[in-house]
């Protein structure tokens, strides 16, 4: 897209008024972007690294309170140990190349998913990021590691069951989530065109406005993301009421 094209779209998102507060994003298409050039499966998880650097630094100058990334499921574990492997190299080398900027840009990390599935070296490079960036008061990057919702939801009810509570709340239930603390996704983006939540967010997303597009996640980039960003704010979030009583709100 041609920069004058993307100026404009910015321009049209900094007009609105209202914009999404957490977005949340499942990036898929990493391997038939790089398929499509024939080229190493390796190659297209790198170049989708570039496109979540430039969500961040757009959420960053919108003003998006947290953008959560779908960055490794639990599934994930059950693909070639070589391309874990490459994978999890590549969280590392990335994470330890871009914490300068993100510390910069007062971007605060959070990490959500069963942290204990990780290589102990991996956790440790991202606790000390974690708590590098921990006094920022920006974006919330929010990155799901060995996660996977109906796992969440499982650890969520053997906690409250410790606690003998004799009954649970959904107030109880999300403070008990990995996500405790942070607002639901009022917007996810799926990239690649696949229509399916793929054990993310099952409870989160209860009233999440989907937007799902053909593009491949290492092609996703700013202009796409402002396109995301204008085609929701466009829709009417009723909640379970009425356009006629929202209207009296």
């Amino acid at each position: 897209m041609a920069k004058a094209d993307t100026n404009q779209l910015l321009a049209r998102v900094k007009e609105l008024d209202s914009l999404p507060r957490h977005i949340a994003f499942i990036m898929d298409g990493n391997g038939r972007w790089a398929k499509k050039r024939n080229l190493p499966r390796a190659l297209g998880h790198k170049e989708g690294v570039n496109s979540v650097r430039e969500m961040v630094e757009a959420g960053g100058e919108l003003g998006i309170d947290v953008m959560t990334f779908y960055t490794f499921s639990v599934e994930n574990w059950k693909r070639p140990a070589r391309e874990v492997s490459a994978l999890m190299k590549l969280l590392v080398s990335t994470l330890r190349r871009e914490v300068d900027d993100l510390d910069k840009n007062n971007v605060q990390l959070r990490v959500i998913g069963r942290l204990t599935d990780l290589p102990e070296s991996t956790r440790h490079d991202f606790d000390v990021a974690v708590d590098r960036l921990k006094k920022n008061t920006g974006l919330v990057l929010n990155l799901a590691l060995s996660y996977g919702s109906r796992q969440e939801m499982v650890e969520a009810v053997n906690k409250l069951l410790q606690e003998k509570k004799e009954q649970i709340t959904e107030e109880d239930f999300a403070n008990a989530l990995y996500t405790t603390g942070l607002p639901d996704p009022d917007l996810l983006i799926r990239t690649s065109g696949e229509f399916r939540l793929s054990n993310f967010y099952l409870w989160q997303c209860a009233y999440t406005e989907l937007y799902i597009t053909n593009v491949f996640w290492p092609d996703f980039r700013k202009p796409n993301l402002y396109q995301a960003i204008l085609d929701y704010t466009h829709r009417e979030r009723r909640f379970g009421c009425t356009s006629e009583q929202l209207g009296e709100t």
